[in-house]
């Protein structure tokens, strides 16, 4: 079964927001074996909504379709759903006691108007898929077998029908294959060195399982994705191959996405032990800790984060000694050693990173080359630390940086724990 989705709106052209709403309708039809072949993004604009839905009805089997359905004069996409469809617009009597409700309900001091009020007016041959959460409903329309959806583009208005009405519609109405992931996550290779060392392996895949590489910044996901109606096998074939990798490349691998990570391994290996973790950042400002918290559960090993972008921050927060920064420069061993102590000592944590550098662009206060980072790790036993470039530019460092102080630690726990 195969989908497009139509996101309809001048602001995601110019840029001014971003097009979150077809990554979770991507997602979601994903889950349920419905394949996006093509994503669109359009104006507001009658005739380019015209084309892209004559256009999407040759290809797609479904066509869900985001934005246009405000109130003002500027959302067009009902009056063009009703020329494509050669329909009229009807009040919907359910639709405009849902808007009554709301405006009773949420916005007493306003009364409705004849705009919040023409929301209600929707498509004759559309069937209603209530909006819980807004006043534009979404509206199931069909033509020529190929199903078109309109839901307004606020992200959780249009979660909410997804969730509630079109992802269980779908599955009600259309029969679909089964389609299982497994992304396995590697850190501290690059993609091809990844792709020489498990070739014979991927050139033994069978037909319907596929493997794709997603690198980012130090680390390389591998996804494994197998499609077909027998839901046991492809659940099988995954699971066998992904375990045919741990042999070849299980020195890189931090865990499965969506089951554990480098941030659970590492805070279960400190959990197990009664150990904590804190943070002394200056280049990465505030990332490490951003990731390590991301995570839920972490309170019970993470006592705290400095972010010390200043150099005089480091000396007051952390303890750092002047004359060390001025024998070693800010970027340094030294001084990131100092660091981890400091952040160690201060909240009272058995583990401690630290990172500074010059992400650039420029070299700020030091002459160290732009790219240049140094990672330490304070540990209950001692402290390490290593150099690293990460070239330019200044995101590409930042990120690398963050991965490769997660990487560093997790070593180091695991030399802790043995």
């Amino acid at each position: 079964m195969i989908a497009e989705i139509i996101t309809i709106g001048d602001e995601i052209l110019i840029g001014q927001i971003v097009d979150t709403n077809s990554v979770f309708i991507s997602k979601a039809l994903n889950e349920i074996g419905v394949s996006v072949h093509q994503i669109t993004s359009i104006q507001d604009d009658k005739q380019h909504i015209l084309e892209a839905l004559e256009a999407a009805k040759a290809k797609a089997d479904v066509v869900l379709i985001t934005g246009g359905l405000g109130p003002t004069k500027d959302d067009i996409t009902k009056h063009t759903l009703c020329e494509y469809f050669e329909d009229e617009l009807i009040q919907n009597t359910d639709v405009l006691a849902h808007i009554e409700e709301l405006f009773a309900k949420y916005i007493t001091s306003s009364t409705i108007s004849t705009m919040n009020r023409d929301q209600a007016l929707v498509p004759s041959k559309a069937q209603i898929l209530m909006n819980e959460y807004g006043t534009a409903p979404g509206m199931w329309l069909v033509k020529d077998n190929t199903v078109f959806i309109s839901m307004p583009g606020v992200p959780y208005e249009m979660r909410g029908l997804m969730t509630n009405h079109i992802i269980p519609k779908l599955q009600a109405e259309f029969e679909r294959p089964f389609i299982y992931h497994k992304t396995i996550l590697t850190y501290g290779m690059g993609e091809s060195s990844i792709a020489m060392k498990i070739e014979d392996w991927e050139n033994n895949l069978p037909e319907n399982v596929k493997l794709a590489y997603l690198p980012s910044f130090g680390k390389v996901r591998l996804r494994l994705t197998g499609k077909g109606k027998d839901k046991a096998q492809i659940t099988t074939a995954v699971d066998e191959y992904a375990q045919k990798l741990y042999p070849i490349i299980g020195d890189i691998i931090q865990g499965i996405e969506g089951e554990s990570n480098i941030i659970t391994q590492i805070g279960t290996l400190l959990v197990a032990k009664g150990h904590t973790l804190a943070a002394a950042e200056s280049c990465t400002g505030g990332r490490v800790a951003a990731e390590i918290t991301h995570e839920s559960g972490v309170s019970a090993f993470f006592n705290g984060s400095a972010v010390v972008y200043a150099t005089q921050s480091k000396i007051d927060l952390l303890g750092v000694s002047k004359a060390l920064i001025d024998k070693h420069s800010v970027v340094s061993a030294e001084v990131v050693e100092a660091m981890a102590k400091g952040a160690k000592k201060v909240y009272h944590s058995d583990y401690a990173i630290a990172t500074t550098g010059n992400a650039g662009p420029s070299k700020g206060n030091s002459d160290a080359e732009v790219g240049t980072v140094f990672i330490g790790i304070a540990t209950p036993s001692g402290i390490i630390s290593k150099e690293f470039n990460f070239g330019q530019p200044r995101e590409k460092v930042v990120n690398k940086a963050v991965t490769k102080a997660f990487q560093m630690l997790l070593e180091e726990i695991l030399k802790n724990s043995k």
